[in-house]
């Protein structure tokens, strides 16, 4: 393997590392101490805070901004993909034919996407001003980590190459890596911390999951 492979996989154990002691350091400091009497049941507040509290209808800033909810999901879908196809591409087992294909064109939806939630959080006066250079950089990263992802993809089923994608794909990479678990992408470790705690709190006090009244009541 060339060095910039090498300088990659250094990359992901660094941040494979970070993300543990994250998630080591909720286990320790536990769930917040509750004194008062449960209401509910906080499995089912568990279990909707990952489910029905996902749902954009009950989202209002999901259901009033569909589209960029929408690439949102396409987005953070391509992230993951993206991360996954790594570990075929440094070992060389690169997808070709018809699957290559269809990764190309998602990859190119959520890339895109990424490109447009970047856009409107630069134009939109109200997004920028509850931004910081960590949203900006976070989604820099990502977006430019997801296009070099589709060329090294895309380009053997085209039958073209080039002399830099792969290397400013393995430097992308471990930039990507090496900020992930310093900065706001580790929210792939706090995300479901959040949730639980969610869950936990309004299930214990019986609002979640909410009761739908019916209409004739």
């Amino acid at each position: 393997m060339d060095w910039y492979q090498w300088m990659a996989l250094a990359a992901l154990g660094f941040c494979l590392v970070l993300c543990l002691y994250h998630f080591f350091r909720l286990i320790r400091l536990g769930k917040p101490v509750d004194y008062s009497s449960p209401a509910g049941n906080i499995a089912q507040g568990v279990k909707y805070a990952f489910t029905g509290a996902m749902d954009p209808r009950w989202k209002e800033s999901a259901r009033l901004h569909l589209p960029t909810y929408t690439a949102g999901l396409f987005y953070h879908t391509g992230t993951f993909l993206s991360i996954l196809l790594f570990f075929p591409v440094v070992f060389g087992y690169m997808p070709q034919g018809w699957l290559a294909s269809i990764i190309s064109a998602f990859l190119f939806i959520s890339a895109f996407s990424g490109t447009a939630i970047l856009i409107k959080r630069m134009i939109r006066k109200e997004l920028r001003s509850l931004s910081n250079p960590d949203d900006f950089i976070s989604n820099l990263l990502v977006t430019l980590f997801q296009f070099l992802t589709l060329l090294v993809i895309l380009l053997p089923l085209l039958h073209s190459y080039s002399p830099t994608v792969l290397p400013s794909y393995y430097l992308i990479f471990t930039l990507l890596m090496l900020y992930l678990p310093l900065g706001k992408l580790r929210h792939v470790v706090y995300f479901f911390a959040a949730r639980y705690h969610l869950g936990n709190f309004y299930g214990r006090r019986g609002v979640w999951p909410p009761q739908r009244i019916n209409a004739e009541d």
